[in-house]
């Protein structure tokens, strides 16, 4: 957590944040076009972000892509902001970002969490696939499938009408990666935007994991309900792994009360 409050004290490494919240999944170069800075700056503050979390990189080809990774700041969240105290203040927060500057991301979506959770891989493995585990970190959901490649799945809640999710199991290999597409049924809106895909990482690191959530695939402009709960659902997990207890921010509790 310091190593965050210590990215997010300097203005440059916010306004890359603002950047890449604008538009995900830039470049070096395309970074430094927006900076009065040597292409050296840049990349010395894009590593601190790094190190801190607040941003994680993939190649595409010959490019190394930045990706914006808000569960750090999510757990800056979960440790000061009271389940009562939520609403007031997403609302608020909503309703300053849509009066000041409503921006539309017209870029292709790709959206990319990565969090560290002190646990073994075969501990977190189980935790993503056993859906009574689920439950306790994904707002009461569970999911039903075998997990078997080619399977579908489907994401159901006690307290809801019918089913909020749907998808098929594309890749299996425990307790390192799974690919499952994903198809939102919890509302009207989100149904129109169709299938995208989920891809769940899992990587040893001494006596913790990194995982990283992938989720891409989601058409230009599409509705923040399909990824925006990712931050929360992490956080989640992480407090159940290492805690054995349940957040209670309204997110987590959706359903379940």
């Amino acid at each position: 957590m310091d190593e965050v409050f210590k990215a997010l004290a300097d203005p440059t490494r916010r306004e890359l944040l603002d950047e890449l919240f604008r538009r995900d999944g830039q470049s070096l170069s395309a970074l430094g076009e927006r900076f009065e800075m040597s292409r050296f700056g840049v990349m010395k503050h894009l590593k601190l972000l790094e190190e801190a979390g607040l941003v994680v990189t993939r190649r595409r080809g010959r490019e190394k892509l930045h990706f914006l990774n808000p569960v750090p700041i999510r757990l800056i969240h979960d440790r000061w902001v009271s389940k009562y105290a939520e609403p007031w203040a997403a609302g608020l927060s909503d309703l300053k970002a849509t009066l000041e500057s409503p921006v539309e991301n017209t870029a292709q979506i790709a959206k990319i969490f990565e969090i560290y959770i002190r646990t073994s891989p075969e501990r977190l493995w189980e935790a993503i696939t056993d859906s009574e585990t689920r439950s306790k970190y994904m707002f009461g959901n569970r999911i039903e499938t075998d997990w078997q490649p080619g399977s579908t799945f489907r994401m159901t809640n006690p307290r809801a009408d019918g089913p909020l999710g749907e998808g098929e199991i594309l890749e299996v290999d425990p307790p390192r990666r799974l690919v499952q597409t994903m198809r939102a049924l919890w509302g009207e809106d989100v149904k129109a935007e169709g299938t995208s895909r989920v891809t769940w990482e899992i990587e040893q690191v001494e006596d913790s994991c990194r995982l990283t959530v992938t989720h891409d695939q989601l058409r230009p402009g599409a509705n923040e309900q399909l990824y925006g709960g990712w931050p929360m659902i992490l956080s989640g997990l992480k407090t159940w792994l290492e805690t054995g207890e349940t957040l209670t921010t309204p997110g987590s509790i959706m359903y379940t009360r």
